[in-house]
């Protein structure tokens, strides 16, 4: 604890000792070692679901605590592969990506369709496989944001994987068909028994204000996690909401003065709460994103990230560049302290 304390800095007490007081504790459905029993199991997913879902509960440090840490690294589409891999080379190779994940004590691995399915006689009865169906092309001239299938779910089912993955860019052009096609493709992964991970991720120029990215808001962002669970995302991944207001500020949708004013406060764990809310008041899982590798602060910021969703009511964090863009002991080190935060009884739902 005295690690964490130290990390956070001058935030340690508001951060540590907040209290929600506009959505409660109480009204929320928290993680914790029996959910899949008490809570997922409530829904129409078929039991294997059930089971594949517990697996992935059950397996890496956080294992049992009803918690998630999970390494994602689609990056080298998402962002090129020398973008992504030039600061750590070895990740070229897809087998030191789940040696890291392995290492790490993670959950599960999250990957694209190619990297997972190299290595996967080695390693998918060893770690629970991710495979992330879609992705937004780097190479795409002039460059624009959409997300394309560069898999199947029935590839992900055979190589072994237990969860499929995908993104919905909510507010761009191309939205309205990636949710036809991932409602789609979720639907046929819980016939097959998989579980179902959604990032849903807002992306629009006109989202962007003067003095604020709406990419993060609050408000935006708990409504993108809202359409998320209609479509049956059985874990909701959604980058930490920063700041809120973006209904009103880019004038699209509708929204209610309550929400600003009820419902939530500007302190860091009431806008992720509000994110939570969106996902069926914590039904349905949210886990955050760790955020972009940015230097030597990357360990106090993921720590950060980690205390606000585990305090909001969140289910873990998905963090990827901050572990890998490093030399795998950092990177390993980066993964424990992530899940000190979810181990530490010190540590209370806000």
């Amino acid at each position: 604890m005295d690690n964490i304390t130290k990390l956070l800095g001058e935030e340690a007490d508001s951060l540590l000792t907040h209290r929600c007081e506009k959505i409660t504790q109480q009204q929320l459905t928290l993680p914790g070692p029996d959910y899949v029993s008490d809570v997922f199991s409530q829904t129409d997913r078929p039991i294997p679901v059930l089971r594949n879902y517990q697996a992935l509960m059950n397996h890496g440090r956080l294992g049992g605590t009803g918690y998630l840490s999970i390494l994602p690294v689609d990056q080298g589409i998402e962002h090129s592969a020398g973008a992504s891999f030039a600061p750590n080379p070895i990740y070229f190779d897809p087998k030191n990506i789940v040696e890291l994940a392995m290492e790490g004590g993670c959950n599960a691995v999250a990957s694209t369709l190619g990297a997972l399915g190299s290595v996967a006689r080695r390693y998918a009865h060893k770690i629970p496989f991710v495979v992330k169906l879609n992705h937004n092309d780097a190479l795409i001239y002039p460059t624009s944001y959409d997300q394309s299938l560069f898999g199947q779910v029935k590839q992900a089912h055979d190589m072994g994987a237990i969860a499929v993955g995908a993104t919905i860019y909510f507010g761009s052009e191309g939205s309205r068909r990636q949710v036809q096609e991932i409602s789609a493709a979720f639907e046929q992964a819980h016939e097959l028994g998989m579980t179902t991970i959604l990032w849903t991720y807002l992306r629009n120029n006109e989202f962007k204000g003067s003095e604020n990215d709406f990419h993060t808001a609050a408000d935006l962002t708990g409504q993108a996690n809202h359409l998320g669970v209609t479509i049956k995302a059985d874990i909701i991944k959604q980058k930490m909401a920063e700041n809120n207001g973006g209904f009103n500020a880019v004038k699209v949708g509708k929204t209610h003065p309550k929400v600003y004013s009820d419902l939530c406060s500007d302190h860091p764990i009431d806008l992720v709460r509000y994110q939570i809310a969106n996902c069926y008041m914590g039904r349905i899982g949210l886990i955050n994103s760790g955020g972009a590798a940015t230097g030597d602060d990357d360990m106090a910021q993921a720590v950060r990230t980690a205390v606000i969703n585990k305090r909001a009511g969140g289910m873990g964090l998905i963090s990827g560049r901050k572990a890998f863009q490093r030399p795998m002991g950092d990177g390993i080190e980066l993964l424990n302290t992530i899940q000190d935060v979810y181990l530490s009884k010190d540590v209370t739902i806000a």
